[in-house]
């Protein structure tokens, strides 16, 4: 891989990572496209890092929701914000137990089967369309048309959508949100907080793949990752997935209170027939 390929990658992760069209799966997509042949590892480890990239445009972007929260639940005000942050690291159990537990099974996930990723962006498209059909659900069980507040129940039924969505090809972001606005959630509550119960898995997974990644870059220079990527392609898709993630962030919310899931259903159907048949 060499950096122009780590830009491009880091573009699609940027913009990928928020539009409900899964980042993973369109990851492994463009490495097919772009003909790169990275063993699974290395694979794996350099798309945690334009995650980590990704994510910290995520608190860029929701700074203003993400300090409040930190200053509550460090200084354990038990206030709204406090129960919020709790509510997140609730939605975390499940996603720990399948990095904990599984995750041999998911790297095998990453060695460019176009077959499964197609799949999966089909399964997430019939989750947006689901979502899309049973938007006015909240009125109909007795809430508001705008949708209730995210309980603890919800938060950890989201959190095992997010830890299905481990799988490349089924959109993180799609699938948290399609569920928590079938459990009768409000849409633009339900953007913030699938937004931010993404930030400590996978600054985890980050931390521990980046001394892996560094570790044999003796010279700083050449290697960072076994003999595939160099710690120049590292850095130049970090800052383009960082840079493109900020503008993302911002256009998904916006297209999550307007309710226009279902088109990004119609992209993904077509994207994973596409793959099926590559």
């Amino acid at each position: 891989m060499d950096w122009l390929d780590a830009l491009i990658l880091g573009v699609v992760q940027g913009l990928s990572e928020y539009l409900p069209i899964s980042s993973s799966g369109h990851l492994e997509i463009f490495k097919q496209i772009l003909g790169l042949d990275l063993d699974p590892d290395s694979s794996l480890e350099f798309s945690v890092m334009l995650h980590v990239a990704t994510v910290l445009s995520t608190i860029v972007v929701l700074w203003r929701e993400f300090y409040p929260l930190c200053v509550s639940f460090f200084t354990i005000r038990r206030d709204y914000n406090f129960y919020y942050v709790c509510k997140i690291l609730v939605s975390c159990i499940p996603v720990a137990i399948v990095g904990l537990c599984f995750k041999d099974f998911v790297e095998s996930f990453f060695g460019g089967d176009l077959f499964v990723v197609g799949v999966c962006l089909c399964v997430t498209a019939l989750l947006l369309c689901f979502a899309y059909f049973f938007r006015t659900r909240p009125a109909l069980l007795g809430h508001t048309a705008e949708g209730r507040d995210i309980t603890w129940i919800d938060a950890f039924v989201i959190g095992c959508a997010q830890a299905m969505a481990v799988l490349p090809g089924l959109s993180r972001s799609g699938t948290t949100i399609a569920t928590g606005i079938l459990l009768g959630d409000n849409r633009e509550k339900m953007a913030s907080f699938s937004f931010l119960m993404v930030i400590i898995p996978i600054l985890g997974e980050g931390l521990l793949d980046m001394k892996k990644m560094i570790a044999p870059a003796a010279d700083a220079v050449t290697q960072a990752s076994g003999a595939d990527i160099s710690l120049t392609a590292i850095i130049v898709g970090f800052v383009a997935a960082f840079l493109v993630g900020c503008a993302a962030c911002k256009w998904m919310i916006s297209i999550v209170r307007k309710g226009k899931l279902v088109w990004f259903a119609v992209y993904c159907a077509v994207m994973g027939i596409v793959c099926m048949c590559w």
